[in-house]
């Protein structure tokens, strides 16, 4: 197993790094989060487009770059330890790798799949299956199908261009399904929502009547799909994570040794040093249970069940307990609006929370590993 990025994943990471840093500085994320922008329409183009970064872990088949959730992984740690504002996990992570898991090659030659998808000019949002919340309902209607109920939540759900929706697929033998809804179709209602990370926008869907199309075949198919993009998911949310957790570290090692009280810096104090290095435990641990993970996805299938659940288990709350210790740390100035302490603070618990409290992914791994 390998749990240090290639050569390649370097140069990938140092090339989005750089990207950003000149595309997307903290005041403009800051910016875009309290314009009431979903996401920064510019930096999304660029990063589609220039850097070909939608597509990916999408097949060149279907229009993609064929790389793997390895490299996605590092994308993704990019993303978190800049805050972007962008629909790159729901649609290039979640939509994307549920498409593909799926196997339904229409859908795979669809322009406003994975195509659209994989180029950055179908922006897409996965629906995916909340613990105990019900399923919209979904029944045959003419050539199609029509589905009714609501997405108490969704990812980009009040700006994509596409929806992916599971539905239990009612008056024919089948379970459940996966749908795709268009932006305009008819009886979809969508109602932003109030969040805690600004970055990060949803939405509450409603589907009355509304037309889709089946995905995939319905039934065992779906759910093996389902668990496999979930899975995916619960790696790249991990990796995002993983970048939030190091630049809050770096950040607040950085002010430790800069900020004087008492006539000392901040950093020499027993406290502060203690707390410093139990920061850089944590990060080394999540650093190889999330670089294990990526490579689990790619290289060992078998391997991803339990290399997922536990990167969500333990990576989600070890990177919302270091950006609150970052907060802190930085003093009364780390409460303020104007400091960006408190953006990685929200992302670092709206992230621990989007897949899923801890508990579900602690009993997903629980149950993996026949405990």
């Amino acid at each position: 197993m390998r749990l240090i990025l290639t050569d390649e994943q370097r140069d990938l990471a140092g090339s989005v790094r750089a990207f950003l840093a000149g595309t997307a500085p903290m005041a403009r994320v800051r910016a875009v989060a309290e314009s009431g922008e979903p996401y920064d329409r510019d930096v999304w183009t660029r990063t589609a487009g220039e850097l070909g970064l939608a597509g990916l872990a999408v097949p060149e088949a279907h229009g993609g770059s064929g790389a793997g959730h390895a490299e996605v992984a590092v994308v993704m740690e990019e993303l978190g330890a800049a805050l972007t504002p962008s629909p790159y996990l729901a649609s290039a992570v979640l939509a994307a790798d549920l498409l593909v898991a799926l196997g339904d090659e229409a859908a795979a030659e669809t322009e406003d799949l994975l195509p659209g998808i994989a180029s950055g000019t179908t922006v897409a949002a996965f629906a995916h299956p909340e613990p105990g919340a019900p399923l919209p309902s979904a029944e045959r209607a003419g050539g199609g199908h029509v589905l009714d109920g609501r997405v108490p939540r969704l990812l980009n759900g009040a700006d994509a261009d596409l929806l992916l929706v599971v539905a239990d697929l009612r008056g024919e033998a089948g379970g459940t399904a996966v749908f795709a809804v268009e932006a305009g179709a008819s009886g979809l209602a969508r109602h932003p929502l109030t969040t805690l990370d600004l970055t990060r926008p949803q939405a509450r869907v409603e589907l009355a009547g509304t037309p889709a199309r089946l995905l995939g075949t319905p039934g065992a198919g779906t759910a093996a799909a389902l668990a496999r993009a979930l899975d995916l998911a619960s790696v790249a949310v991990a990796a995002g994570q993983l970048g939030g957790l190091r630049r809050c570290l770096d950040v607040i090692v950085e002010y430790a040794g800069l900020r004087v009280q008492f006539g000392r810096f901040v950093g020499s104090f027993q406290g502060v040093k203690h707390k410093l290095a139990d920061m850089h435990c944590t990060l080394e641990q999540a650093e190889s249970i999330v670089r294990y993970a990526a490579w689990t996805a790619d290289e060992s299938p078998e391997e991803l069940p339990v290399a997922a659940a536990l990167a969500q288990a333990f990576v989600g709350g070890a990177a919302f307990r270091v950006a609150k210790d970052h907060l802190l740390l930085h003093g009364g100035i780390g409460f303020t609006w104007e400091h960006d302490a408190h953006l990685y603070y929200k992302r670092a618990k709206g992230d621990e929370l989007l897949l899923g409290p801890p508990r579900v992914h602690r009993a997903r791994l629980a149950e993996r590993l026949g405990l």
